[in-house]
């Protein structure tokens, strides 16, 4: 088990959206620094709401948000969250709004307050390391689903964080899309969460994988992966298997 210095630490955290039942119960999480975990579970189990109570899009009704061992509670404390963590949202139409794609990776860099000359040399080089070199006078709208992707994700390292959170960032990619998003993850020296519906993709890029199950990380329900192959008279036609006894 790592003893690194935890990024992320929710501690009981409990929220629901207006009218409805709560999503997230009593939930405990830490991601530490060096970990990549990845988290599997249906639609509607609190994934993406998960991310975006680390990032004070929303608050929790009960429970301690801690990030970088400061315990967040106004809108004001997340401040530095957002420049320190990266966000992916899933749809890269939410995260790409400038008309050039230089000016898109160059915003968050510019935000952070560097000049216009140290945004643009930090988005170059950020492109590049994506191999995305040319890219910079692309019209951001006309850009295939898989460009955007790259490119979305190119907007959020060129803030040079200290850990990411990627919303199915698989989703939708084609088969050469997809091999490059893994290289590059492969390649990051960061902590990161990955959710994702994809089993091969998480195994691949993460260290472990967890569900959510009533609202809860489970922990000691870490998924383990393993090949189960039989043959039998009956493998030609559907069939059930019943647990041991």
């Amino acid at each position: 088990m790592t003893t690194a210095a935890p990024i992320i630490e929710l501690k009981g955290v409990t929220f629901g959206y207006p009218g409805g039942p709560p999503v997230l119960r009593d939930l405990d999480f830490t991601l530490r620094r060096g970990e990549r975990i990845g988290i599997m579970a249906p639609n509607g189990s609190g994934k993406t709401t998960l991310f975006h109570l680390i990032m004070g899009l929303v608050k929790p009704l009960a429970g301690q948000v801690t990030i970088f061992g400061k315990t967040l509670r106004e809108e004001r404390d997340f401040i530095e969250v957002r420049r320190r963590i990266g966000l992916l949202f899933q749809d890269p139409d939410d995260q790409l709004f400038s008309p050039t794609v230089l000016e898109d990776v160059a915003f968050g860099p510019l935000n952070l307050g560097k000049t216009r000359t140290e945004a643009a040399a930090v988005a170059r080089r950020t492109l590049a390391s994506l191999g995305l070199n040319g890219f910079e006078d692309r019209i951001t709208f006309k850009l295939s689903g898989g460009e955007k992707r790259l490119v979305s994700l190119a907007t959020v390292l060129a803030m040079e964080p200290e850990a990411l959170l990627l919303d199915e960032p698989e989703n939708g990619l084609d088969t050469r899309t997809r091999v490059r998003l893994m290289e590059i993850l492969g390649g990051l020296d960061i902590a990161y969460i990955l959710i994702s519906h994809e089993l091969e993709f998480l195994t691949a890029a993460t260290h472990i994988i967890y569900t959510l199950d009533a609202g809860r990380i489970q922990v000691d329900k870490e998924l383990h992966i393993h090949e189960h192959v039989h043959a039998h008279p009956l493998g030609a036609r559907p069939h059930k298997h019943s647990p041991p006894e």
